[in-house]
């Protein structure tokens, strides 16, 4: 694919590595990625448990520090920032798979929390996280605890705080991970609807390919190498893909013809949809 200009990326890595321990116990998170993202991009990045995508999110969101190489975000050498906290409050906004709000404080005031001590007046916090519960669809929503909404409500407000100080940049660890199909669908859509209005770039980790397919960009991670770097385009060709890199794949390139019945749920489902897709 082409890579944008230096001048132009929000993302860079560079031979970026991460070990954690050493000697012959030395687990290789991140070996060598080299990743160049630009400004508005929506991406997914994809792969099997301990592949390195959450290591790899967290290097981008200055959580981690690398073992070797370099990570660039907004412009900024991550391992040379001088406040690390105030890059990250004024860059980066967060969405994990649990929400993780606080479960005292209105939705309303769980907007309001990452805008202390950034945004002027008492007022100004207020009508900007009433904006943003708005932008999510949640604006009737404001006064209510976190125990009195739906875990996909929760979410929606997760992504509302996400924004609060406008970030150049969102990262969402499975964001739907912990949501049934329905509420997961209605966030990955806002989530597109964002990226799309706001011209916010979103990255996100993701180990379900309905996910993935709702992005531009899928990068598929493996051994915490980057092995697959494409652009989204027909869904059959990206559940032929995801069919090619799922355990299915693997168990028919067996030269051992390992067992079929190893298959999961979510793998059997992609192959139905694939060959119902082909009998149409």
């Amino acid at each position: 694919m082409t890579v944008p200009a230096m001048s132009d990326l929000l993302i860079e890595t560079i031979h970026l590595d991460k070990v954690y321990g050493s000697g012959e116990t030395a687990v290789h998170a991140l070996d060598d990625v080299n990743l160049a993202v630009a400004p508005g991009e929506f991406i997914a990045i994809m792969g099997p448990s301990g592949c390195g995508k959450s290591t790899l999110l967290n290097m981008l969101g200055a959580l981690d520090q690398p073992t070797d190489g370099e990570v660039w975000v907004a412009g900024e050498n991550l391992a040379k920032l001088k406040n690390v906290d105030d890059f990250r409050a004024s860059t980066v906004g967060f969405v994990f798979q649990l929400h993780n709000l606080l479960p005292t404080l209105s939705a309303l005031e769980n907007v309001e929390v990452p805008m202390q001590g950034r945004v002027g007046s008492g007022k100004e916090r207020r009508d900007r996280a009433m904006h943003l519960l708005t932008l999510v669809g949640l604006g009737p929503r404001a006064k209510h605890l976190p125990n009195q909404l739906s875990g996909g409500q929760r979410q929606r407000i997760a992504i509302a705080r996400a924004l609060a100080n406008n970030p150049k940049l969102v990262l969402a660890d499975e964001p739907t991970g912990s949501l049934d199909s329905q509420s997961g669908e209605e966030i990955l859509e806002l989530l597109g609807e964002l990226n799309r209005s706001e011209g916010t770039t979103i990255a996100v980790v993701t180990h379900d390919p309905r996910v993935a397919q709702a992005t531009q960009r899928i990068l598929r991670m493996q051994d915490g190498s980057i092995v697959e770097d494409h652009r989204v385009s027909d869904p059959l060709e990206e559940d032929l893909r995801a069919l090619a890199f799922s355990k299915l794949g693997e168990i028919i390139l067996d030269p051992d013809d390992a067992p079929m019945q190893e298959i999961t749920p979510e793998e059997e489902l992609i192959l139905r949809k694939l060959i119902e897709r082909l009998r149409r």
